[in-house]
């Protein structure tokens, strides 16, 4: 039987609706034959609490799926509003985000956990599903750590904010408008 893919938005448009839908961030991280690897994310979320299931996605074409598609666990770290900046490095391409000024140690399985996180989740891979032009990869969580309580930080139109803060507007009334 011939399954026939039904007609979907483009991803342009796709990208512009979700925007305004707040995703919390955190960084995937893993021990590979070649050194620790990591990737901010925005993809994760929680499957199941009984048993203890989580996902996250990566893009096919990202260099970071490449180094981690064949471990066996993660890391995955919930970071906090503070932390904007060790987002940006994970996001950035091209650097070596496990150098100084990041600040991390060696935990359970060998997986590198970055330091000062709200949360750290030690992950093993459960399932895997190549959906579209990503992967989408369902881990059982094998243990759990809390920081500091504060707020998170979430990507939201586009940038990182403390949740529970809007970005300032633009236009007519926002701060980079001359009319008031």
């Amino acid at each position: 039987m011939t399954t026939v893919a039904p007609s979907t938005v483009g991803a342009g448009e796709l990208r512009t609706a979700l925007r305004g839908h707040a995703s919390g961030v955190a960084v995937l991280t893993a021990a590979t034959p070649t050194g620790p690897a990591g990737v901010t994310i925005t993809s994760f979320t929680s499957v199941s609490a009984e048993p203890a299931l989580v996902s996250f996605a990566l893009a096919d074409s990202s260099s970071t799926w490449a180094r981690v598609k064949d471990c066996r666990r993660f890391g995955v770290q919930l970071l906090g509003a503070a932390q904007r900046d060790v987002a940006e490095r994970f996001a950035a391409v091209g650097v070596d985000r496990f150098a100084p000024p990041t600040r991390w140690h060696t935990g359970p399985h060998g997986v590198p956990l970055l330091d000062d996180c709200a949360a750290w989740l030690i992950c093993a891979r459960h399932h895997q599903l190549r959906l579209g032009d990503h992967h989408l990869v369902v881990c059982s969580v094998e243990r759990v750590r809390t920081g500091p309580a504060g707020d998170s930080l979430v990507h939201l139109h586009g940038g990182l904010h403390a949740a529970g803060t809007a970005p300032t507007p633009k236009g007519p009334h926002g701060p980079e408008s001359s009319e008031r």
